[in-house]
């Protein structure tokens, strides 16, 4: 399955949650995203999602906003912690949407995912400890919700 990965604020490409899914069999298109032009990094991952089609969009934090800001089709989408109240003008996601937020998360307030996931019909699953999201539950979470394996 060819999953595109939209990486967060201050991120790199390579991380531990693009790295996971890749080491999970999956081929991962994951663009560096312009930390200071949001309508850049929409631009640049517009551009990755229409070369590649792929079937899975995940968004992690800012990465999040960057993909609900997208043209992203019949693309599953897989949000991790949200920042969607702090960038971009999309205020809901299309059925379908799976949301994976940490209730302890000292970034981005769990109640912003509550919002979203009423306002848009979107499941919401509470898992991990932090905003990051790289540990092992939320980690095997992010794979069951873009579908597994191949």
């Amino acid at each position: 399955m060819t999953i595109l990965f939209l990486h967060g604020w201050h991120s790199v490409p390579g991380g531990v949650k693009p790295t996971y899914l890749k080491d999970h069999g999956h081929e991962v298109i994951n663009p560096a995203l312009d930390d200071d032009d949001f309508a850049q990094a929409v631009k640049t991952a517009q551009a990755e999602f229409d070369k590649h089609q792929p079937q899975v969009v995940v968004g992690s934090s800012r990465g999040e906003a960057v993909a609900m800001n997208i043209k992203s089709g019949a693309a599953k989408l897989v949000l991790l912690c949200p920042a969607w109240k702090k960038w971009g003008t999309a205020k809901t996601i299309k059925p379908g949407t799976v949301i994976l937020h940490s209730r302890a998360d000292d970034v981005i307030p769990f109640a912003d995912s509550e919002e979203l996931a009423k306002n848009s019909g979107a499941m919401l699953v509470e898992v991990g400890s932090d905003h990051r999201q790289a540990d092992p539950e939320p980690l095997e979470a992010m794979l069951r919700a873009c579908g597994g394996v191949e």
